[in-house]
């Protein structure tokens, strides 16, 4: 038996997949969600093969939530903006069904999961979010993270800085540091220009927490930030950041 869980923030939403799912006597739904936490908590719970899943949804969207998952189940997505199709193939998902779809519809991406399953196809799971640009506003204006068993939404203005991790970028905060599995060059892609400068191979900070730059030997510079870290700036980092200021 194949185990699936309906995600999505509309009752009537939900309830049309739901429906349809009759007719695929082979798949479950172990389980309706309302948000992307109470999604995570299930998919955590039930480990389920396939999930039915909408974007925008209070608290955290479908991408966010996603980034989130440890083991990433297969993803079709359901919703009623057509704006995401492109990034949601891009995260590898299997379908885009855009509201109102009918069962026909339904039924064909429900089959395309399927056969790439048999035959373990790649864009079988939502494996490769890892480097899609910010797919929703919100997202270039928070960070959202998973900290033992929490999920916490980190607004971008209260980053002091990031660090490159191994794998991660660790998100230094007032309150601690989190690690997110993304690249250094992701978020110097993803956030605004004007607030946050990559100034070396490992650190981006932000402009708001730079209170000075020192000169050390040999030409190479400090970034002072107001939290008393000092932080190594390349050459190009410092021409980078001479430039954003106007000096």
């Amino acid at each position: 038996m194949i185990k699936c869980l309906v995600i999505d923030d509309e009752p009537l939403a939900r309830s049309i997949v739901v429906e349809y799912l009759q007719q695929h006597p082979g798949i479950k739904v172990e389980q309706e969600c309302g948000d992307g936490f109470e999604g995570i908590k299930a998919i955590q719970q039930h480990q389920p093969d396939l999930i039915f899943l909408d974007i925008q949804m209070p608290k955290i969207n479908g991408f966010e939530m996603l980034e989130l998952v440890e083991q990433a189940p297969g993803v079709i997505f359901t919703t009623a903006f057509d704006e995401y199709a492109l990034k949601a193939f891009e995260a590898n998902a299997v379908d885009y069904l855009l509201k109102p779809f009918s069962q026909q519809r339904f039924d064909a991406a429900v089959k395309k999961w399927l056969e790439k399953r048999s035959i373990n196809a790649p864009g079988t799971n939502a494996e490769n979010l890892s480097e899609v640009p910010a797919k929703q506003p919100e997202e270039q204006l928070r960070i959202v993270v998973k900290a033992a068993n929490d999920i916490r939404i980190i607004p971008v203005k209260d980053v002091l800085y990031l660090e490159a991790y191994d794998d991660y970028v660790k998100i230094h905060t007032a309150e601690g540091c989190y690690l997110k599995k993304k690249t250094m060059s992701y978020y110097e892609r993803v956030l605004d220009p004007k607030q946050f400068v990559r100034v070396h191979r490992s650190y981006i900070i932000p402009l708001t927490q730079l209170t000075r730059i020192e000169p050390l030997e040999k030409d190479s510079h400090v970034a002072l930030l107001k939290s008393g870290v000092r932080v190594p700036l390349s050459r190009s980092g410092y021409s980078k950041l001479r430039n954003v200021l106007g000096i």
